[in-house]
């Protein structure tokens, strides 16, 4: 059970440790992307920009799901990488089928990788509401600063 939890443990701190490399990344892009940004017109680079987070998160939650997938595979857990990948899919997004299975000596690594998934989306989710936040404010005081 420890070394479940510990592993569980140290699977979730790399994934959310991608995920905020990843904000940072996102924050440096807009930083770059700014005096663009906040020329006209307004409306279609906010619609690139949601976008190009959409992906953005996407990529991120793809990159946890391989994390969890090569660390079931590399510890002989699923036969294949494909069900590996299925497993930490479905347990990532909380969805949960049943189909799949972790034997019962490595089961608690699925309610881990469940909680792991939900924090991701929550993190990212604000990673989204951020970045859409940013680049309205930033065209809206802009705008302001003009007239």
């Amino acid at each position: 059970m420890l070394i479940q939890i510990t592993l569980g443990t140290a699977l979730i701190f790399l994934s959310i440790l991608v995920a905020g490399l990843a904000f940072w990344a996102m924050e440096v892009l807009l930083a770059r992307l700014r005096p663009w940004l906040l020329r006209e017109p307004h409306r279609p680079k906010l619609a690139l920009m949601l976008s190009v987070s959409v992906v953005w998160v996407l990529a991120v939650v793809t990159a946890g799901v391989w994390i969890w997938a090569f660390t079931l595979r590399a510890l002989d857990i699923f036969v294949t990488m494909e069900a590996s990948v299925y497993f930490s899919l479905v347990a990532f997004t909380t969805l949960g089928f049943g189909d799949i299975l972790l034997p019962v000596e490595w089961r608690l690594l699925g309610g881990m990788a469940a909680a792991n998934g939900l924090l991701s989306m929550g993190l990212l989710t604000a990673m989204l509401i951020e970045v859409l936040r940013h680049v309205r404010l930033s065209q809206i005081e802009d705008r302001r600063r003009k007239h």
